[in-house]
């Protein structure tokens, strides 16, 4: 019973991938980000990462598997996931939960960083809103520096 399943759970993702690898734009999409990323190391660079629930533990992971190892052994490369508890529940209270990401963005993100910002539905308003920051995008009273 529940090797059927199993089995078709795994077509499923087979054929996922497979319509995935069908378009090249996607291939693209990800050899453009492979070359941002280490175009921001090379200038040295870093990558913040962050999202919500488990889109926040791919963040981390994925921050993880650049400062840790990822296949072989090397040189750590600088990515931060933003994820101190501190820092959430602070600007949380402080700001509004819309801002967590925004406010790290602001306080450490510079010119040449990348910002990895991961949303399942796409319309978290909190990964939005740190995009734009890492844009350099918002209100003056968001950004009182620039």
């Amino acid at each position: 019973m529940y090797q059927d399943l199993i089995r078709n759970e795994l077509n499923e993702a087979a054929e996922t991938l497979a319509n995935f690898l069908k378009d090249d734009a996607n291939i693209h999409a990800i050899q453009r980000a492979a070359v941002l990323l280490a175009d921001s190391f090379k200038g040295g660079g870093k990558v913040l990462s962050c999202g919500n629930g488990g889109s926040h533990c791919d963040a981390m992971h994925f921050a993880e598997e650049l400062t840790g190892r990822y296949r072989e052994n090397r040189p750590g490369y600088p990515a931060i996931a933003i994820s101190d508890v501190s820092h959430i529940s602070c600007v949380g209270n402080d700001f509004g939960f819309n801002d967590i990401f925004s406010r790290y963005v602001e306080a450490v993100g510079r010119e040449g960083d990348v910002l990895l910002g991961i949303s399942t539905s796409g319309n978290s308003a909190n990964v939005i809103k740190a995009i734009a920051a890492a844009r350099g995008e918002g209100d003056e009273s968001d950004h009182p520096d620039r």
